[in-house]
């Protein structure tokens, strides 16, 4: 175990906020002040958003971060963390000390300590406990800047930090996005002590040995631009977290109801079977994929906050199932149970009770992107079909209701 130095994480001013109206008129629940703060926006145009790292994803990996093309704002804009406490029944403030998850990217972000303490301090989080590693373990001679990534890095620390603010976070920074330095910094990660890692990119290529250690869950995203599931998500020791849409509403116990994450011509989540011919687990039984299929849980995708200084200037929102791997990354450190999962084995393994009492089922609207005909309105597509019991390959078994689940 390497001994640590804490990153000192200044104290930032509050930024003039108020009661936030997000999609679907939700409130923030952070103090009032004479700030305005810009909804979230439901447009599903062609240019609702722009990839924030671009290239080729033959033989390396590129993050899964969507910046929504709506500017940046001087005050919050997008799901609050109080909001995706709420929505999700998390126990945020009573678990999680102790825990340590890791997330895993490349490049330098030089500002992820400063951003991450104004997120947390105008989110009304406790000052964070996060060290920063270069991909050999060291808390120096970080690798070069990359302003995408970096838009990246901050979102990750911010969404474990929104459901589980009293854990330690440990960002690894590879050297590249290259799978021999992605690779050399997840087993970084795993020899630093974490129990949990959260990997919010996807490409082909990879060796699944990385993501396979007994004893820690791994997380993954599950892509952005509709059917099919690669590297790492594809991975049968690998949770394969899918993406939802999230609103609020007047009507019910939950205040909240989730749809697919699909906007056409745009962007979505992935799932479905493997796109790389995995391996079927012998814990997965689903009748119309001879491959892994995914996903195994989602959560939130879209129109989430997210503040940036590196490759940003501000607050701005953010999609991406980048957004719903860490998130619920930071779930299964409340849960602490970390140690004794088997990629998305448990999950397929609950009991009918469970999935009904632990885990919200998106059933209406939308499905994955770019499926083909034969697979249109299939389980493998489609949330609520009913092919499968509540299982589908967008939402897998639901989205977090606390962590009973996990």
């Amino acid at each position: 175990m390497h001994g640590f130095l804490k990153l000192a994480l200044p104290v930032a001013a509050a930024l003039a906020i108020a009661a936030c109206s997000n999609a679907g008129g939700s409130s923030s629940g952070l103090p009032a002040t004479s700030g305005q703060v810009a909804p979230p926006s439901q447009s599903h145009s062609a240019s609702a958003a722009a990839p924030a790292c671009s290239g080729s994803r033959h033989g390396r990996a590129q993050c899964d971060v969507l910046i929504e093309r709506n500017g940046i704002h001087a005050a919050i804009a997008g799901w609050t963390s109080s909001e995706l406490e709420t929505a999700y029944n998390f126990p945020s403030s009573s678990q999680g000390s102790g825990q340590v998850v890791a997330i895993v990217d490349a490049y330098d972000n030089p500002n992820v300590a400063s951003d991450l303490a104004t997120y947390r301090s105008t989110m009304g989080l406790p000052a964070a406990n996060f060290y920063k590693f270069n991909e050999n373990g060291q808390q120096s001679n970080y690798p070069s800047g990359d302003s995408g990534w970096g838009v990246e890095i901050d979102l990750d620390t911010q969404m474990v930090s929104t459901s589980c603010p009293n854990c330690t976070i440990y960002l690894v920074e590879a050297n590249s996005s290259y799978w021999s330095d992605i690779e050399t910094a997840e087993a970084t990660a795993v020899s630093l002590g974490a129990t949990i890692v959260t990997n919010s990119y996807s490409g082909e290529g990879a060796s699944e040995s990385y993501y396979d250690t007994p004893g820690v869950t791994y997380l993954a995203s599950a892509g952005d631009y509709g059917y099919g599931l690669y590297d790492p998500a594809t991975y049968q020791h690998v949770i394969a977290v899918g993406g939802t849409e999230l609103f609020a509403t007047k009507k019910g116990t939950r205040k909240y109801y989730e749809d697919v994450w699909d906007i056409p011509s745009c962007c979505g989540t992935g799932g479905g079977c493997s796109s790389t011919d995995e391996a079927k687990p012998s814990w997965q039984s689903d009748p119309s994929c001879a491959y892994r299929t995914g996903n195994d849980i989602s959560a939130v995708a879209w129109n989430v906050a997210e503040y940036d200084t590196y490759g940003e200037t501000g607050w701005f929102e953010v999609g991406g199932t980048s957004v719903s791997s860490p998130l619920t990354a930071g779930a299964y450190a409340l849960a602490g149970n970390s140690t004794q999962q088997t990629g998305g084995e448990n999950l397929w393994q609950l009991s009918s009770s469970q999935i009904k009492n632990d885990l919200f089922q998106p059933t209406a609207g939308g499905e994955i992107l770019y499926c083909t005909q034969k697979l249109w309105k299939s389980y493998l597509c489609q949330a609520g079909t009913g092919e499968f019991g509540v299982y589908s390959g967008p939402s897998g078994w639901g989205t977090p209701n606390g962590v009973g689940a996990l």
